[in-house]
């Protein structure tokens, strides 16, 4: 528990704790997921602590428990299975369950997030057991002051929120959803190096609409049908208020809102506190990354390609505006980029007169005269084929949680007039991706650029087995959220973002070897954080935003603000002592 606030450290790497002192004691010790070592604490400080009969008598090491649990984790045979194993791994010893991700980063991201996390939310009443982050629900409004008051959450810095809405592509999980707050949150530790103390998940419970969770005597969320309208903007200010009253400096995460609520909330809040919606600006910003490395490697640069956009929800909305920006840089006019790009909706083409065009996907809609003259396959709805056949598409994204939209005749089409097409399946989970990396390189002869949104196995072409790579938010929002804090920025801007996505372009394979992969692998997704957040602090201060001004001394105060999971010796104090700033 807290005793002062916490400030940034200064660029010394002496002011990092040697010591923690605590005045818990026994199974209270034990009990505390952040300070629990298990069968690490030492002869003296079981001593100290009182914690002989309660640990078994082999004193042991983090190397050695991170071998039991790996043992454990690989008996599981479901993806399920050794989420939940994970998740009961971090509310029993955090300091384990962060070193278990450092050393084994490619197997276990998938596990702690996407896309095992998408059955953990589904089957999230099942396996909650202990309190992580924090249900506020909305015949709760009233109390959110003092729910959020708890001396506990004192050193907190940033917030992940969700209303459980919109799930991967797996829709109303209700209060199921806070699988996913609780694991962006360990990102934001794992591959970010911010303190699990400074992270705090938060669903905001206004209901569900999903039928069988109304039904289900163990759904634990609120069992009755989502607020909407003003009720729902009242309940979502009376937060946001809360939260600024709280922690005037947080920085708040918007994740997995419903895309009628995510993009305007965005809006509604992106000024008035620090803060960012992954499914829109964290995508973005891997997607035009992926994107930029792939057009360095055609040779073709971005202003000159052709772009499908299959997916026209916010997180759609997000990667265009980032291109139409990229675009701009290279010299093209607002016109000239929006003409490049053809995005759709459920029904097709945004074209004029197209079926269900929302206010917010206007920008994006063709004039009749762009399509004149096209031959189209029939119908009152323009297809992908069609725009792939007249427009000659080199680029092609999938947002739509479509499973298998991306056909063999569309991308055959595709390969005939590109010579490396790039193609980003980008949907979650796997269940959900528009096509598969083993097909799209088996219908274009291994000529494809290919990136997915969920991970896939390597492809074998011509007997060498070929990584994908996977455009991942991870490699995105951890190291955003690490330069935010380290520069202490007020807002978060447009060119942070985009400073965010050309810092992971720069690191892309494909910069040396036109045929290596574009992303670099997952398992550097910590390396590659620590460089995003340097790009975005430097960012930050550029455009006036950041409280600090000494550039020079922005990689020192990363690396002596980054937390790193090793067990550190204990002291106990009585009554009246001094605590360590946490504890």
């Amino acid at each position: 528990m807290s005793e002062k606030s916490h400030s940034i450290p200064a660029a010394d790497p002496d002011e990092k704790p040697s010591v923690i002192r605590t005045r818990l004691h026994g199974i209270d010790l034990l009990s505390n997921s952040r300070l629990n070592k298990g069968t690490a604490f030492t002869e003296q400080e079981r001593d100290a602590f009182g914690l002989h009969g309660l640990l078994p008598p082999h004193i042991g090491t983090l190397e050695d428990q991170r071998l039991r649990r790996k043992r454990v984790l690989d008996s599981r045979d479901t993806p399920f299975g050794k989420y939940s194993n994970m998740r009961d791994l971090q509310d029993n010893d955090e300091t384990l369950f962060y070193s278990m991700i450092e050393h084994y980063t490619e197997e276990l991201l998938p596990i702690v997030y996407t896309p095992a996390v998408g059955e953990g939310c589904q089957r999230f009443s099942e396996i909650w057991r202990r309190p992580r982050g924090l249900f506020i629900s909305y015949p709760n409004r009233h109390r959110i002051d003092q729910i959020l008051a708890d001396r506990r959450y004192d050193e907190v810095r940033c917030i992940v929120v969700s209303d459980g809405e919109r799930i991967l592509g797996l829709g109303d999980q209700g209060a199921g959803g806070m699988g996913i707050p609780i694991g962006k949150m360990a990102l934001y530790t794992a591959l970010g190096g911010i303190p699990p103390e400074h992270c705090l998940p938060i669903l905001l419970d206004a209901g569900t609409d999903n039928e069988k969770l109304l039904h289900d005597p163990i759904y634990i969320g609120w069992q009755h049908n989502r607020v909407r309208g003003q009720e729902y903007d009242d309940f979502v200010e009376a937060f946001v208020t809360a939260v600024q009253k709280r922690w005037p400096k947080i920085l708040l995460q918007w994740e997995d809102f419903a895309g009628t609520n995510a993009a305007r909330l965005l809006e509604r809040y992106r000024d008035r506190l620090c803060t960012f919606n992954d499914d829109i600006q964290g995508t973005a910003a891997v997607t035009t990354a992926t994107l930029l490395a792939a057009v360095n490697a055609t040779g073709v640069p971005l202003s000159q390609q052709t772009i499908v956009m299959f997916g026209a929800g916010s997180a759609g909305i997000g990667i265009i505006d980032l291109l139409i920006a990229e675009m701009k840089e290279e010299g093209l006019s607002e016109e000239e980029a929006r003409g490049r790009i053809y995005a759709f909706n459920r029904y097709g083409l945004l074209v004029e007169g197209a079926r269900g065009i929302k206010e917010s996907q206007l920008p994006l809609v063709h004039k009749r005269a762009d399509i004149a003259g096209w031959k189209l396959t029939g119908g009152e709805d323009v297809t992908l084929l069609d725009v792939v056949r007249n427009a000659k598409v080199t680029v092609l994204a999938g947002v739509s949680a479509q499973a298998g939209a991306f056909t063999e005749e569309i991308v055959r089409e595709m390969g005939r007039h590109a010579e490396r097409p790039i193609i980003t399946p980008l949907s979650n989970p796997t269940s959900q991706a528009e096509a598969t990396p083993a097909d799209l390189l088996r219908w274009t002869d291994g000529r494809a650029l290919v990136g997915t949104g969920s991970p896939f196995p390597p492809v074998e072409i011509n007997g060498t087995p070929v990584r994908i790579s996977q455009v991942n938010n991870s490699f995105i929002f951890p190291g955003l959220a690490l330069g935010i804090l380290v520069s202490q920025a007020r807002r978060v801007t447009d060119g942070m973002i985009m400073a965010a996505a050309k810092a992971l372009a720069g690191l892309s394979p494909s910069r040396t070897d036109r045929n290596a992969p574009l992303l670099p692998p997952i398992g550097e997704s910590r390396k590659v954080g620590l460089v995003v957040s340097e790009a975005v602090a430097r960012q930050a201060m550029a455009e006036g935003v950041a409280t600090i001004d000494d550039a020079a001394s922005l990689p020192e105060r990363i690396r002596a603000y980054s937390w790193n999971p090793l067990y550190l010796p204990y002291e106990r104090i009585e009554h009246g002592g001094r605590a360590s700033d946490l504890w």
